[in-house]
């Protein structure tokens, strides 16, 4: 049986990590990190455009490797379309490899959240986002979505608040 997945989007620094793992361990299934962390951490700079295609691709193969695996649910932190708006944010628009993995997002994902920025902001490292840029990006994401069609579940407050808005998102599902 083909588990649920479950997009968690949201600007840096916005708590998508903190949930997913707290939703896989409620769960007791698994999440797919973001790989963007990784790809930052490992190549020690942030992403130019011809990275983002590959980002997005290396975040797919996570997923549906971590698939084969999850039970019922599987969490993942972040997906292709929000490369995508970043992409549209940094680069001016989407490369022609990234379109369809973001396009994606509407056939394979039975839930999307959204979490809010209303926890402390603090700087992810080589990660260039700011505050401003956070509500830039925020905005982008939601004019995304709905100009796409997806409904999502907005998720804010303290990790226990979200965790239980999850719960009742899921229970509706």
């Amino acid at each position: 049986m083909r588990p649920q997945r479950i997009a968690i989007l949201g600007t840096a620094s916005s708590g998508k990590t903190t949930l997913a793992a707290a939703l896989a361990k409620r769960y007791g299934t698994l999440w797919v990190p973001e790989y963007l962390r990784e790809f930052v951490d490992a190549a020690g700079r942030v992403p130019v455009d011809a990275d983002q295609f590959h980002i997005a691709r290396v975040q797919r193969e996570r997923e549906n490797m971590a698939a084969l695996a999850a039970q019922r649910y599987l969490f993942c932190d972040t997906t292709p379309l929000m490369t995508a708006v970043y992409s549209r944010h940094y680069f001016g628009g989407i490369d022609a490899q990234l379109a369809p993995l973001a396009d994606a997002h509407l056939q394979d994902y039975d839930l999307t959240l959204v979490t809010a920025a209303d926890i402390p902001w603090q700087a992810d490292g080589l990660m260039r986002e700011n505050e401003e840029v956070s509500i830039i990006i925020n905005r982008m994401l939601n004019q995304e979505l709905t100009a796409r069609g997806i409904p999502y579940v907005p998720v804010s407050g303290s990790i226990e608040q979200r965790v239980a808005q999850v719960a009742d998102a899921l229970s509706r599902l």
